[in-house]
C-alpha cells in the first residue's frame, strides 16, 4: 500500500497564521501541528502566538484572529525548542509549506538566535497537486471540496493542517503509483520542475517573489523589480506598466489597486528611484 512510506515515522501536517505574507518580515500569530508519533500516537497541537507587533486589518480578516486575542500569549521564542523537536526528523505536510511555512517559521527560529528545524522530508500538497497536474483551482479550500473533505474554519491553523493531512492521503489513494518510491525519491520526484510553466520568464513563480504590499499583489524579484500579480498587466514591472498604461499606474497607486499605505510609498520611492537613474 501507498501509505508504507509513512510507516513508522512522526508525520505532521504544520500550518501559520501570521500578519502577512512576507516570510522575512511577517509573524507568526499561530501555529498548528497535526498528525502522529512514529508509534501512532496523536498528536494535535495548536497554539496562539504574541507576535510582538500590531496585526494589520487584513489579515485579521482572513484569519480573525485580533490584536486583543494574542496580546498576553506568549511570544514565539516560548515555543521554540519544543517545536524544533517535534519537526526535526518528522515528514511535514502542507499546503505551500515548503514555501511560504517553513520559510516563515525558520525566520522566527533565527530570530531568537536558534538555528531552524530540519525535517526527514517535505510532502506539500500544492507541489504535489501541480506535479501531477490536478486541475485548478490549485486553493486548499477548492481541492477539499474536489477531494470530498469538509474544510470548515478555514484559515484556522488547526483546520488547515488536518485538512493538508485528509488531502495528502486522499491523493495518495487517488494516485497510488505516483507514491510506489522510497520517501526520498517522492520527495526529489515531487519538488523536479514543480512550477507551473506558465510564470513566464520571471524564473521563479510569481507566488514565490517576495511580496510588496500585504496581500501579495506587488511582488519583488532578486534583482529589485518590481512586479504587478494581479490585474491585466499581471508579470509586468511597475516601470514597463507606467510607461505603457500610466493611467493604470495612477489607479494603482491611489490606494484603489493597492491598499496597503506603506507598500504605496514603497513603489513610489521605486518609481522615483527609475526615473533617477
Amino acid at each position: 500500500m501507498v501509505g508504507e512510506i509513512l510507516d513508522g515515522v512522526r508525520v505532521i501536517a504544520l500550518d501559520l497564521e501570521t500578519t502577512g505574507i512576507s516570510t522575512r518580515n511577517d509573524r507568526i500569530v499561530q501555529f498548528a501541528l497535526i498528525g502522529s508519533q512514529a508509534n501512532g500516537e496523536k498528536i494535535q497541537w495548536c497554539e496562539l502566538v504574541n507576535p510582538e507587533r500590531r496585526i494589520p486589518i487584513e489579515a485579521m480578516r482572513v484569519h480573525k484572529i485580533t490584536n486583543e486575542d494574542v496580546r498576553n500569549e506568549p511570544v514565539f521564542s516560548t515555543y521554540a525548542d519544543k517545536l524544533s523537536q517535534m519537526i526535526n526528523g518528522a515528514v511535514i505536510v502542507g499546503h505551500n509549506v515548503r514555501q511560504f511555512d517553513l520559510g516563515m517559521l525558520n525566520q522566527e527560529f533565527l530570530r531568537c538566535g536558534k538555528l531552524p528545524p530540519k525535517p526527514k522530508a517535505i510532502l506539500d500538497t500544492l507541489e504535489i497537486v501541480r506535479k501531477l497536474k490536478i486541475p485548478r483551482s490549485h486553493r486548499l479550500g477548492e481541492l477539499c471540496r474536489k477531494h470530498g473533505i469538509d474544510l470548515q474554519n478555514a484559515h484556522d491553523a488547526a483546520a488547515d493542517a488536518a485538512a493538508s493531512l485528509l488531502l495528502l492521503w486522499k491523493i495518495m489513494q487517488n494516485h497510488p503509483a505516483a507514491f510506489r518510491k522510497p520517501l526520498n525519491e517522492l520527495e526529489e520526484w515531487i519538488v523536479s520542475k514543480s512550477r507551473p510553466a506558465q510564470e513566464n520568464q520571471l524564473g521563479k513563480g510569481l507566488n514565490d517573489l517576495e511580496p510588496v504590499d500585504a496581500i501579495g499583489r506587488i511582488r519583488i524579484d532578486d534583482e529589485g523589480n518590481m512586479i504587478l500579480a494581479f490585474g491585466r498587466h499581471r508579470s509586468k514591472t511597475i516601470a514597463q506598466v507606467e510607461r505603457d498604461d500610466p493611467s493604470y499606474m495612477q489607479w494603482i497607486l491611489s490606494g484603489q489597486g493597492v491598499k496597503d499605505e506603506a507598500a504605496r510609498k514603497r513603489i513610489k520611492e521605486h518609481l522615483s528611484s527609475i526615473r533617477n537613474w
